[in-house]
């Protein structure tokens, strides 16, 4: 007797090891956390409107914000704002990833260098990148430069530290046999240092990435007319809340977006940590 097919279906115990991927659980984790930062949001601005006392600042609310975003687009300055101040980002990073890789490199293998240096290193470390705004803007011809070292200055420290924290802890008997076999210090450099400090570099890029972004939004206060700092303030000045939350949101997004790639590809090129 021939007994009927069931249709194919998912099963409670396949239903259930769909949503213990570690994977999905992150995702409904993440989900769930921007949900209920939305849901309070929510309540905020609608007792903002509720209150005459506070009627006014109705437009920071999660409506009026999202309803801000097509008006932002279509004007193109949201579009604007974003091209600048990612172009000033990356000129920032760029200078303090050509500086910090090799200094770091030099402070990891070099003892001498690095006694000698770790004082002023730590000492210039600590002072905070803005305090250098009333110095650059004599040094620099514009604003833009001005803007790309203050960056530079916040975000060379995490990659060089990192960088040489990384090669000390790097075998001294990896170099011993490379030398045995001859390698030349290109070789050294290419198929050992790099490849074996690659999750400290992307570490302290990421911690760069996270100093420079904060840096970047005061520094667009001052002198300049383009931006996303700079798109606050004159939000700010012409009491278009709505259009300033707008920003301050995708100022969230660009910057939880730029960090979540730096995790990507920390996972997928640091070989050495499995």
């Amino acid at each position: 007797m021939n007994v009927p097919a069931k249709p194919a279906t998912m099963t409670s115990g396949g239903v259930v090891g769909f949503f213990r991927n570690p994977m999905v659980a992150r995702l409904g984790w993440a989900i769930s956390g921007l949900g209920i930062l939305a849901a309070l949001w929510l309540v905020f601005g609608y007792y903002i409107e509720q209150n005459p006392n506070t009627r006014t600042f109705s437009k920071f609310g999660l409506i009026p914000t999202l309803q801000a975003f097509p008006e932002l687009l279509e004007i193109g300055k949201l579009q604007t704002a974003v091209a600048v101040s990612m172009h000033r980002l990356s000129e920032g990073l760029l200078i303090a990833i050509l500086v910090g890789i090799p200094l770091g490199i030099v402070v990891g293998r070099n003892k001498r260098f690095r006694e000698l240096t770790n004082s002023p290193f730590q000492f210039i470390r600590m002072v905070s990148p803005l305090s250098w705004m009333p110095i650059v803007v004599y040094v620099f011809s514009e604003w833009h430069g001005s803007i790309v070292f203050l960056l530079a200055i916040a975000a060379v420290w995490p990659v060089m530290f990192s960088t040489a924290a990384g090669l000390a802890k790097v075998d001294p008997a990896w170099f011993m046999v490379a030398r045995n076999l001859g390698a030349k210090p290109l070789h050294m450099l290419t198929r050992i240092i790099i490849p074996a400090i690659t999750f400290d570099i992307l570490s302290g890029l990421r911690l760069a990435l996270g100093v420079a972004w904060i840096v970047l939004i005061p520094a667009e206060y001052l002198g300049v007319t383009t931006g996303l700092g700079y798109s606050i303030q004159d939000s700010r000045e012409t009491l278009s809340y709505d259009h300033l939350t707008a920003i301050v949101v995708t100022i969230g997004v660009i910057g939880y977006t730029l960090d979540t790639l730096l995790v990507v590809l920390i996972r997928r090129f640091s070989w050495h940590r499995g």
